[in-house]
């Protein structure tokens, strides 16, 4: 019998136009800490995008005060179960967008965006030789973890995604095209902006990857190794199933892993995959380099 975890996290977002988005922010950074939620939320005009960790009594304040909200009445909350927290701080923020894209277009999901696919609907679509599969991450999330036949971006961030698209798919904007992101909000943004460009069938999974790994009836299948997150677990599994593998490699001697560490020494924190023997070998740093400049500073 699975016992239920004191902790939970939430992951959502929701385009809806907010009037005075400062003011509103620091409006929200006080209920959050009131309630003593830790996370990230970010907050622009064009609407809200945050994950926060809580108990199970702080999130349910959370959910039932956003949905009292007109403009959240119909917040979608995708959830997690655990042990704790899984942030150091509160931290609300406000941004010109909620994913930065910058290009000069109007891409309003609520306006126009890509058909939206159930994770059944996803699992099935994975599975026709037909369909172009494009992951809508960075590319070092993209290493630990992916579904299968999905086209690995060549982006370090998701504002150079346009560029990419328009140097590496051009050719083919006639054929049917699914995208997918960890929460959904980055596909909202990129399937707009592929619609925009002339892509004629353009899909995504909706609810991201988080949703389509606790589906019940789908369970994760077709993707391999782990997803990244955005908060202090990194990486989370996907695949509940026997088809669940490592893809991810250690940074320093290559074997299959999928733990993500940060660099020990303040001045660099590169995140990098690393197994428990080169970790232990390396003493936390990406590089002897790293270690060296670390104690010199330490003799400082």
């Amino acid at each position: 019998m699975d016992v239920q975890k004191p902790y939970r996290i939430l992951l959502y977002y929701k385009f809806v136009p907010i009037e005075n988005p400062e003011e509103f922010t620091q409006e929200h950074l006080d209920f959050c800490k009131d309630l003593g939620l830790k996370g990230r939320i970010l907050i622009s005009k064009e609407g809200i995008n945050g994950t926060v960790s809580g108990t199970i009594e702080q999130t349910n304040t959370y959910m039932e005060t956003m949905h009292r909200d007109p403009r959240f009445s119909d917040l979608w909350f995708k959830i997690d179960e655990a042990d704790g927290h899984t942030f150091k701080k509160m931290h609300v923020r406000h941004r010109p967008e909620l994913v930065t894209f910058r290009v000069d277009k109007d891409l309003d999901p609520n306006r126009k965006t890509g058909n939206y696919l159930e994770p059944k609907e996803f699992y099935a679509a994975l599975q026709d030789e037909d369909v172009i599969v494009l992951d809508g991450r960075n590319d070092y999330e993209y290493d630990i973890g992916h579904f299968r036949r999905a086209i690995r971006p060549e982006v370090e961030s998701f504002k150079e995604f346009p560029e990419w698209i328009r140097e590496n798919l051009g050719d083919y904007k006639d054929k049917k095209i699914i995208t997918y992101c960890t929460g959904g909000i980055r596909c909202e943004k990129l399937t707009a902006f592929m619609l925009e460009e002339g892509f004629k069938d353009v899909a995504q999974l909706h609810g991201g990857i988080v949703t389509y790994g606790n589906d019940p009836e789908v369970k994760g299948r077709l993707w391999d190794g782990k997803c990244y997150v955005f908060d202090e677990r990194i990486a989370v599994p996907i695949n509940h199933t026997e088809e669940d593998v490592v893809i991810g490699k250690c940074y320093h001697c290559g074997k299959p892993e999928d733990r993500y560490i940060n660099c020990k020494y303040d001045l660099c924190h590169r995140q990098h995959v690393v197994c428990p023997e080169c970790e232990e070998k390396y003493h936390g740093y990406c590089s002897p380099d790293c270690e060296q400049k670390d104690l010199e500073l330490v003799k400082d």
